[in-house]
């Protein structure tokens, strides 16, 4: 029996942790999930590979920032439903630019270790803004507009958007491109905070943007009224 055969897939919807440590050091570097293909691809491959359940896809681990994971061991554990990967980290692991995603103590609300790496520009400012507003939702809604936002009523987080849309609306009839520019900037901080109030990552968007390519406008409606 392989490996794959052993794993209990059925606990937690074809998915199981994967616990990620340093090969040299034993550090614990974060905690993923994989499916089935996932694994086969780290196994195939010798790189680390997870199932997002934020994105929906499966993922190379530094597939956008270059911070990839070498594959020294894999590890099964007692129950057969928990993975531990021990890697040869290139770059850090966490997309803050720590080297473990496992920075801030619980009790203190320190953070213990600092970046390492300026990330912004691997990632992109939209997904960097993205995560910036997932962070926020622990923090002080009396000192922070985004924690404001995602833990006041849905209401009032939703009527934002309805206004930054008509901003932007107005700014196009305009013809004002700097205040397009502006408006647009604020309509899709708005759309993104929303999403983050519903745990879905922006890739989910560039994903069905690319299951459209190719696709005419009409052609596409016509497929969504057929579904």
């Amino acid at each position: 029996m392989s490996m794959i055969d052993k794993i209990d897939w059925g606990k937690m919807n074809n998915l199981i942790p994967v616990v990620t440590q340093d090969s040299n050091t034993n550090e614990v570097l974060m905690l993923a999930y994989m499916n089935k293909e996932a694994l086969e691809l780290t196994l195939n491959t010798k790189i680390a590979h997870y199932f997002s359940r934020s994105k929906q896809r499966i993922w190379k681990k530094g597939e956008t920032s270059g911070h990839i994971q070498n594959v020294k061991e894999i590890l099964l554990d007692c129950d057969n439903d928990t993975v531990l990967l021990k890697v040869e980290q290139i770059g850090v692991a966490c997309h803050t630019g720590r080297k473990s995603c496992f920075f801030t103590n619980l009790e203190t609300n320190e953070e213990i270790t600092k970046v390492e790496v300026d990330t912004t520009n691997a990632y992109g400012v939209i997904d960097t803004l993205y995560h910036t507003i997932c962070e926020r939702k622990n923090a002080n809604p009396k000192e922070s507009y985004t924690a404001k936002l995602l833990n006041g009523k849905e209401n009032s987080m939703l009527k934002k958007i309805v206004e930054e849309a008509g901003e932007f609306t107005f700014a196009i009839k305009d013809n004002n491109q700097e205040e397009i520019v502006y408006e647009a900037a604020d309509l899709m901080y708005h759309c993104l905070v929303a999403m983050a109030s519903k745990n879905i990552n922006p890739d989910r968007v560039k994903q069905e943007l690319a299951r459209r390519f190719g696709i005419s406008g009409i052609e596409e409606k016509n497929s969504r009224k057929e579904d």
